[in-house]
């Protein structure tokens, strides 16, 4: 045979193969465009966009390619999430709650002491066996970040008691009625406000009672409604996270895993950002707590937990998820031999 038709047959048989092996591979599919609305009362230049803005792009190694759209009001960035108009929201566990009761039911008050035990709660929550646990009907959990302790500030040192919250005033936010029942309870009088005016209204001498996270003191200038004689009362009732929920149709389960599993390695980070705000609160505001009024607190806020588990506010998985967390860091408390929750 001609080498000149070997030579060609040769050549069509490499072509063959080549062009076969194009078609057998599989495509690089095309990241997923979606929309992801955070709140941040900052804005863009805040905190918890220089967060989002790092997870955009490890997400872009997931194949998904978002675009964040800051919101500074809270309240608009969960209703454009109902509304559709954004696939994803970040907002704090209170606004998170009616998508996900589990999750939303990580700031019940007292159950989280500190940084220490919400590590343990948060690595239980990131793990792939709780993946079932973070849908709940169309909505998926797709990340939990710290925001820090709450704290009391009042505009007066010698409210340093439960007992000595009866007849003030205490701004609580009015789209959470478990607030306004908790202070209740203590005998103070609820005051319905948001995250945009709770603040000015403490500043302003209209509440006498706030409570807040250390990293908004500075931006939101606690310092002068805590002038002179005010306090920060160095007991954080609960921990406040932030949590990143998305619409599930939206994205495919193995991104959602991928986004849980990014916001836990990246929990020291969170909290060393949370300290370094917390070191700019001037150390005279801060009143310590009596070691010989602690039960009291902790035996309060028992009681609420439980009553409000009980009306179905708190989920009960969560609170005994909670309780197990803080007698593997004190197996000394009592509530590790006589549960209640």
């Amino acid at each position: 045979m001609d080498r000149t038709v070997l030579s060609g047959r040769f050549i069509s048989l490499c072509a063959a193969l080549f062009y076969g092996l194009l078609a057998a591979a599989p495509a690089t599919a095309a990241p997923i465009d979606r929309t992801v609305c955070v709140w941040d009362i900052a804005g863009n230049a805040g905190p918890t966009m220089a967060i989002m803005r790092e997870w955009r792009i490890e997400a872009l190694s997931w194949g998904l390619n978002a675009r964040l759209v800051v919101h500074t009001n809270e309240g608009i960035a969960t209703e454009e999430l109902k509304a559709g108009q954004c696939d994803a929201a970040v907002v704090t566990d209170f606004r998170a709650r009616p998508f996900n009761q589990y999750t939303g039911t990580i700031n019940a008050i007292g159950a989280i002491p500190d940084f220490e035990h919400l590590r343990l709660v948060l690595q239980v929550l990131a793990h792939p066996q709780s993946a079932d646990k973070m849908t709940q009907g169309p909505y998926t959990v797709m990340g939990i970040a710290p925001a820090g302790g709450a704290y009391i500030f009042v505009n007066d040192r010698n409210i340093n008691t439960l007992a000595k919250a009866a007849g003030k005033k205490f701004a609580v936010l009015e789209h959470d009625p478990m607030q306004a029942q908790m202070v209740a309870r203590m005998g103070a009088t609820p005051v319905g406000s948001d995250v945009t005016n709770f603040s000015s209204r403490f500043n302003n001498g209209q509440v006498d009672i706030i409570a807040a996270p250390l990293i908004v003191y500075n931006p939101l200038e606690l310092y002068r409604g805590l002038s002179p004689d005010g306090a920060i009362i160095d007991y954080p009732l609960l921990q406040v996270t932030l949590q990143m929920i998305g619409r599930a149709d939206r994205f495919p389960a193995e991104i959602a895993q991928k986004s849980r599993d990014y916001f836990f390695r990246n929990y020291d980070q969170y909290v060393n950002i949370l300290e370094r705000e917390a070191e700019q609160v001037d150390p005279r505001w801060m009143e310590p707590v009596p070691e010989s009024d602690r039960p009291e607190y902790e035996h309060t806020m028992l009681e609420g937990r439980v009553e409000l588990r009980d009306q179905g506010h708190y989920d009960g998985e969560m609170l005994s998820l909670q309780r197990r967390v803080r007698c593997r860091i004190d197996a000394s408390r009592g509530e590790c031999t006589n549960p209640v929750e």
